[in-house]
């Protein structure tokens, strides 16, 4: 089957099985099968596929599998992850904290230390890390699932340290930070079962933020910043309606502020330790 009638075919097969977005997800998937980027599909129309593989990944979304976890990887920056299931998938508002963090990394010093808690399949820290060669990058993560996948994405960055650890223990045997980043679980208890099916597929673990989806502000606010230096900045992804709620868990802090993403959502919270 070549690219063409691939893509044709997996219009119309996802399109008439309620699959949103049926052309998106299906340039997706045909040109990851083509092994060609989706920029050159038009190059590439008589390519052969694996009607197999094809019919395979088109099963896989007709059941609801997020497309990430189909192709088995996700763009984020200027880095491909490894994902799957156990693991959240990086998104396009991630990647403007990342990018706010590399700005905060370059101004410091020439050799600092970065934590990523909640670290995921390490988008953030590993971008960070490839963005700051002179950086030590610490990835932390508790589950095991999503730590199989920072391993795998971590394994060709030298300056990136993957380490298996819930961030409500102790984490005073890696050295103190001069930039805290994280993307933690975020969303209220209640909330999550009205999320799309997709995202539900996605890990309870890295959604579940606890009743009022502030627990792990709580817990970096109480137990984390007491233990670091003073002028340690801090980035967190925050929901876009925990604005005002995460900047009075952070009022010890200087300098705090709450930065909007590019649909003009509160999204990142930004603070120096004191």
């Amino acid at each position: 089957m070549t690219v063409q009638e691939a893509y044709n075919y997996s219009v119309y097969f996802l399109g008439a099985n309620g699959v949103d977005e049926e052309e998106f997800k299906a340039k997706c998937l045909v040109c990851h099968l083509a092994k060609i980027a989706n920029r050159d599909y038009h190059s590439h129309l008589g390519d052969l596929v694996s009607q197999k593989k094809l019919a395979d990944g088109l099963w896989q979304l007709k059941s609801g599998t997020p497309l990430q976890y189909v192709l088995g990887e996700w763009d984020f920056l200027d880095s491909t992850f490894a994902v799957g299931p156990g693991v959240l998938i990086p998104r396009p508002e991630t990647e403007e904290l990342a990018q706010l963090a590399i700005e905060q990394v370059k101004n410091a010093g020439s050799t600092p230390v970065v934590w990523d808690l909640c670290a995921g399949s390490g988008c953030i820290g590993i971008s960070i890390a490839n963005a700051c060669p002179g950086a030590s990058v610490y990835c932390v993560e508790k589950s095991t699932d999503a730590f199989a996948y920072l391993q795998k994405n971590a394994m060709l960055v030298a300056n990136v340290r993957p380490v298996l650890a819930d961030i409500s223990g102790d984490l005073t045997a890696l050295p103190k930070p001069q930039v805290l980043v994280s993307n933690p679980p975020y969303i209220p208890a209640a909330v999550l079962p009205t999320l799309q099916p997709e995202v539900l597929k996605e890990p309870r673990m890295a959604l579940d933020g606890g009743t009022d989806g502030l627990d792990f502000y709580r817990l970096i606010a109480e137990k984390i910043v007491p233990t670091l230096d003073s002028g340690t900045q801090l980035l967190l992804e925050i929901g876009d309606e925990q604005g005002r709620a995460v900047q009075n868990l952070f009022a010890t802090c200087e300098n705090v502020q709450v930065r909007q993403d590019i649909y003009g959502k509160d999204r990142i919270l930004i603070a120096t330790v004191a």
